[in-house]
């Protein structure tokens, strides 16, 4: 992984040493924590921006960010 420009190479050492001593299922349970957090994140900005829309329309314009538009309409029947 590149070391962030606002991280010191002390500390990136200190991430990296933290990581390494993870199991693999704790590494999967903390990329999974993270994305929940993105998710989560997301969502209240799609909120924000439509707050008249219902939560699937949040829930497919979440999704869109992922999918290509294909793909939306084929699976959901929706386009943005």
């Amino acid at each position: 992984m590149v070391r962030p420009l606002d991280t010191s190479p002390e500390a990136w050492a200190l991430v990296n040493e933290g990581i390494r001593k993870m199991s693999p299922a704790e590494r999967v349970g903390r990329a999974v924590a993270l994305t929940i957090l993105a998710h989560s994140v997301a969502l209240a900005k799609i909120r924000k921006r439509h707050p008249d829309e219902d939560e699937r329309t949040h829930r497919l314009r979440l999704a869109a960010r992922y999918l290509d538009p294909a793909t939306m309409v084929a699976a959901f029947g929706w386009r943005q």
